[in-house]
């Protein structure tokens, strides 16, 4: 054989085996690269910094993050404080506890409450419920968490303005007045949980109510029971305005029973006058009616 050929030979060799050495060389390294479509083996995870009341709006200093294995982690848990901040807590959140779809989720709303609902921040308030529905309710969308004020109407039939006559101290009622009161009488109470009737498969539209089909909000008288945490003295205030009064319940912010850290606070009560109707004619210029004589004409004899 020619040396030229013998040379040409050689780098062939050459040439193949440094083609051989850079497959296995890349075929190592692909190997060596994770998957795309392989399930993550560990996950960031929402931390609790610290106890979380119910009721608080998360901030981000209540939070930390995490990188847990998959098999530790809440099906359910965050992976970003930004998923978290400015969420209302449905429940009590313990320090290191991971944060979870269930702390974030109104309890009650449903047809039960379970007795763990029921914790009071006191031993010595008590649990009192309320029934509202979509006008004195706030469409009923109260709920566990949520801080609410009572506003209680009395009408003239159940305060009646009396005269005492002085010659035989009898008392008689007076007439033609109206004597309807309203007041906010307690502020500040929070929900313990709430209930509400069963879904129906179909229920038919309440009168002056829409029809299927209509958008917005169709008004079925739909009622909710509150359950609220109050002391001994507001738990007598309530049931008397629910036998003789007008009960509405307001929702306050959050914000305003929590500190700068997030610790819970006592909210200064609001100073309110009440409402009668001299008080609407005195302070709010509500006019009264004017006596309009009618002239008859003559009548013949």
């Amino acid at each position: 054989m020619k040396r030229s050929n013998r040379l040409i030979l050689l780098i062939g060799v050459f040439l193949a085996i440094v083609a051989f050495v850079g497959i296995v060389i890349i075929v190592g390294q692909g190997s060596n690269q994770p998957n795309p479509n392989a399930a993550p083996t560990e996950l960031n995870t929402v931390i609790a910094a610290k106890d979380v009341p119910l009721g608080t709006t998360i901030t981000e200093d209540m939070l930390q993050e995490q990188v847990l294995p998959v098999t530790q982690r809440d099906a359910t848990a965050f992976t970003a404080k930004s998923l978290v901040v400015g969420k209302v807590a449905r429940t009590n959140i313990v320090t290191g506890k991971q944060l979870t779809a269930a702390d974030f989720t109104a309890r009650g709303g449903g047809t039960a409450c379970a007795p763990e609902d029921i914790k009071l921040s006191d031993p010595t308030h008590r649990a009192m419920a309320v029934q509202v529905d979509q006008v004195t309710g706030v469409g009923t969308v109260i709920r566990t968490g949520d801080y609410v004020d009572m506003v209680v109407g009395f009408t003239a039939d159940k305060f009646p303005v009396v005269t005492l006559n002085p010659d035989d101290n009898s008392v008689s009622v007076v007439t033609g007045l109206n004597a309807t009161s309203v007041k906010l009488l307690l502020q500040g109470m929070q929900v313990l949980c709430t209930l509400l009737p069963p879904p129906t498969t179909q229920a038919a539209p309440a009168e002056g109510g829409q029809q299927q089909g209509e958008t917005g909000t169709a008004l079925t008288q739909q009622q909710e029971i509150v359950i609220l945490e109050v002391n001994a003295q507001q738990s007598e205030v309530i049931k008397f305005a629910q036998m003789d009064g007008n009960i509405t319940l307001t929702l306050r912010s959050p914000k305003e029973f929590q500190d700068e850290t997030g610790q819970p606070i006592i909210a200064p009560p609001a100073a309110t006058t009440g409402v009668t109707l001299k008080l609407l004619v005195d302070e709010y210029d509500v006019l009264i009616p004017q006596l309009v004589e009618t002239v008859l004409p003559a009548q013949r004899r």
